[in-house]
């Protein structure tokens, strides 16, 4: 593993014939030199680390509990079953509660009731950049129905009008906006105001996957699995040259994308350019689940099933950026459901099905590279 350091020399050097012996005592066997005449000098040190660049603190469990976000560093959202409400009607799910959203406390265990309703689950819950709105699912079974949660109101609206007839997927395209397909075919958009309209420029077609950044939205369909990407203002769609893509997972800063994408029976994470360029792959096995960013956009999380020697390996892994290395920080792990990211990167908490509710577990990362 190299140690990778960006150091910017602005006036060691005269004219175009440049060295770095005036600006360093380092005897430059460990460094390399971009030479950009007129510009700043950029040194890369390739010294070896003393150490990992990942390691691993804590792990605490919360069974029964879905974790999905995180509003500060000792507060999250979670799902979990209500049991001070009636059980489910349905002869299917009559052992089950009802299952609410709450707010946690993670250091003090409270859990303050965001949304209570009997006879159904709530869940698959998802929270804007800035932490004052929530989209979220209800469901009992079938098909989920997508609603919005003003969280200093508590007050929310389903997303379904006449002109979409109802959101099948919902996501974040900003702090106010959001994007999904829709079940009257292509898309829509709607605001955290309760506006909903179809989006003309895809407006036809069973979609998979509609997710936005700036004025791009990316998309497949169930016609066409290869992921393309539509200009709003030239209203000219590309395709991404990526095929049978499962989902996308934009950077916190909308400039890079994580692509799930399937080859067979095997599927692999493919970090790429807006415009699909520069792709990459960064993890690939039998199966891949509860992928996100980490808010430096340093760190990406995953669960992984891979054959290694013949042995079926599960675990949680965290790809490092700076260091180029994933390092799995439990081991396992069936295919987590989602994951997501203290806002200073120092926790990851991930959640798992085990066959009768959900589990989940946040642990402790400690990177020793600095960014």
């Amino acid at each position: 593993m190299n140690r990778t350091k960006v150091v910017a020399i602005m006036a060691c050097v005269p004219a175009l014939l440049l060295t770095i012996t005036a600006c360093s005592g380092d005897n430059g066997e460990n460094r390399e030199v971009i030479r950009e005449p007129g510009k700043t000098i950029t040194v890369i040190d390739k010294k070896p680390a003393t150490g990992p660049a990942i390691t691993v603190g804590g792990i605490k469990r919360y069974e029964k509990m879905e974790i999905f976000g995180w509003l500060d560093e000792d507060t999250v959202i979670v799902s979990k079953e209500n049991e001070s409400l009636t059980k489910m009607k349905l002869e299917e799910l009559a052992d089950s509660f009802p299952r609410s959203l709450y707010r946690v406390n993670l250091k003090t265990g409270e859990l303050v009731p965001l949304k209570e309703q009997e006879n159904v689950f709530l869940g698959g819950a998802s929270l804007s950049p800035d932490k004052k709105h929530l989209i979220y699912q209800e469901y009992t079974l079938g098909d989920p129905a997508y609603y919005v949660m003003n969280l200093e109101t508590l007050k929310s609206f389903g997303l379904a009008s006449e002109s979409i007839g109802g959101a099948m997927s919902a996501g974040w395209a900003d702090d106010g906006n959001i994007i999904g397909a829709s079940y009257a075919g292509g898309a829509y958009t709607a605001t955290t105001n309760g506006d909903i309209a179809a989006l003309d420029e895809l407006n036809e077609g069973a979609l998979i996957i509609v997710a936005k950044l700036g004025n791009s939205v990316y998309y497949n369909s169930n016609a066409d699995e290869a992921l393309k990407v539509l200009n709003l203002d030239t209203k000219k769609p590309k395709d991404m040259g990526l095929d049978s893509v499962g989902s996308v997972i934009p950077s916190p800063d909308g400039n890079q994308l994580l692509v799930k994408q399937y080859e067979g029976t095997r599927v692999k994470l493919v970090l790429c350019d807006m415009d699909g360029g520069n792709a990459k792959t960064i993890a690939e096995g039998a199966e891949l689940g509860g992928i996100s960013w980490s808010a430096n956009q340093r760190l990406i999380a995953y669960s992984m099933q891979a054959e290694v020697s013949g042995a079926t390996v599960k675990g949680l892994y965290v790809h490092d950026l700076l260091s180029g290395e994933a390092t799995r920080i439990a081991t396992d792990v069936e295919n987590a459901v989602s994951s997501s990211w203290s806002l200073s990167g120092n926790k990851l908490s991930y959640s798992v099905w085990n066959g009768s509710s959900y589990d989940s577990s946040i642990v402790e990362i400690h990177t020793s590279l600095q960014p």
